[in-house]
């Protein structure tokens, strides 16, 4: 079998006394959506630094196609393919969305002795881009993009790292802001990358959103991973029980049945 695109071994990450991260160890495959799952403050977001290389592991390893690699920077894990959007798409909202797409590998032409952007060809390849996946209201690359919805702007990012070659793309909660439409439509694109054969990790804490588009799903409870299965191992009330802790739901559950169940006798009294 093919070496996984991304493997992480016993990573461990700590701050100062504090340890965040302990023992994680998950793939990623290429053409696979590896939905990360936990509730607030389990470390999903120290996670997706360390893959990204924003942090660097305290311990253990990172392999990539079978290699070990350390990623010192950003810009290490994006010459690996590693591409990551942020919950609000981190794009700009005063630029308009050919240079927002090309922000940093700006296209230029000859204007006389001067290199001017290339407003028009920037503008047509991401409207084009924006459109493959399935955004055609956008048509007009001039167009600010403080002026795209929440949906919008997320494809806008998603268009720009498939465009630039991505191979793994990390998804940091990109349908907690959005309407149910919107949210539907990202994870129609979420989709489209895997068909791709581009490699996914999505960020959510949205069960139905994570079961509609996962092939394997990892669970962070407090730094440690608590649960790593394959789609329909686990039922969606388990994947909920699990990461709420089980039995706090269990007990909320019985809370709210009893006070229905008193305020029904209190009704017919």
């Amino acid at each position: 079998m093919a070496a996984p695109l991304l493997e992480l071994k016993d990573v461990c990450k700590s701050f100062g006394a504090t340890d965040v991260l302990t023992g994680i160890s998950v793939q990623v495959n290429p053409g696979e959506v590896l939905c990360l799952l936990g509730d607030n403050g389990a470390g999903k977001s120290t996670l997706i630094k360390i893959l990204s290389g924003v942090h660097q592991p305290t311990s253990g390893t990172i392999q990539a196609g079978g290699e070990p690699v350390a990623f010192r920077s950003p810009r290490d894990a994006s010459a690996r393919g590693i591409a990551t959007v942020h919950q609000f798409g981190g794009t700009f909202p005063l630029m308009s969305i050919g240079r927002s797409f090309f922000v940093g590998a700006e296209p230029t032409k000859w204007r006389g002795p001067f290199r001017r952007f290339d407003r028009k060809y920037a503008g047509g390849i991401a409207v084009k881009e924006m459109q493959s996946l399935g955004i055609t209201r956008v048509t007009d690359g001039d167009r600010l993009v403080g002026g795209l919805s929440g949906g919008e702007r997320q494809a806008l990012a998603i268009a720009r790292a498939v465009y630039f070659g991505a191979k793994l793309l990390i998804l940091d909660e990109p349908t907690a802001a959005l309407g149910v439409k919107e949210a539907a439509h990202v994870l129609r694109i979420i989709m489209q990358a895997r068909q791709k054969g581009i490699a996914v990790v999505l960020v959510t804490h949205h069960v139905t959103h994570a079961m509609t588009v996962g092939d394997h799903f990892a669970v962070l409870i407090r730094g440690a991973l608590a649960a790593d299965f394959r789609k329909g191992e686990r039922s969606r009330e388990e994947i909920t029980d699990l990461m709420a802790g089980g039995e706090a739901m269990a007990e909320l559950e019985a809370e709210i049945e009893a006070f229905t169940t008193t305020e029904a006798k209190a009704g017919q009294l």
